[in-house]
């Protein structure tokens, strides 16, 4: 059985609001607050639904298009993955090597260039590397990495496998 690539396209854009539901719940019911680094791996999350929609719509004829899609997708999987591993690693360091907690991501926005928010904000901070919620031992920053790490591979196969 082959899959189609727009049903493809409709998972990818499904998983990415069961993604970011649960993103949302986390923050909302839980109350677990997301630090700069968990709302740029959501960015990088929206932007492969939003291009993943944008493919279903339009259902390109050409592979050459459907190529891109799939490219543009992985590239906001990549950002994703990118951030996650960045806080992992911020999370296992030394206590005493863990960066100091700095301003909230909206105030960086309201005062400086969007450039220093992103350079400050995948610097990291110390409510980068606390760890608040775990799943069979590991932290939320794991999970997402993993999960990330499955939707670009689905991107991939999705840009590199032969079309009808």
């Amino acid at each position: 059985m082959r899959l189609s690539y727009r049903l493809v396209n409709a998972a990818l854009v499904l998983i990415a609001i069961v993604g970011m539901s649960f993103a949302l719940y986390l923050e909302h019911v839980t109350g677990l607050e997301p630090c700069p680094l968990c709302i740029f791996q959501r960015l990088g999350l929206m932007a492969m639904g939003f291009i993943a929609l944008i493919a279903l719509i339009h259902n390109p004829a050409s592979h050459a298009v459907k190529r891109v899609y799939a490219f543009l997708a992985g590239l906001g999987m990549l950002w994703s993955i990118g951030v996650a591993a960045r806080q992992i690693w911020l999370q296992h360091l030394p206590a005493d090597q863990v960066p100091s907690c700095g301003p909230g991501l909206n105030y960086l926005v309201d005062v400086l260039p969007m450039k220093e928010v992103l350079a400050e904000v995948l610097s990291g901070s110390g409510e980068c590397a606390k760890i608040d919620w775990t799943f069979l031992g590991q932290p939320l920053s794991v999970w997402s990495c993993l999960f990330f790490s499955c939707l670009l591979i689905v991107c991939i196969w999705q840009m590199l496998r032969r079309y009808r």
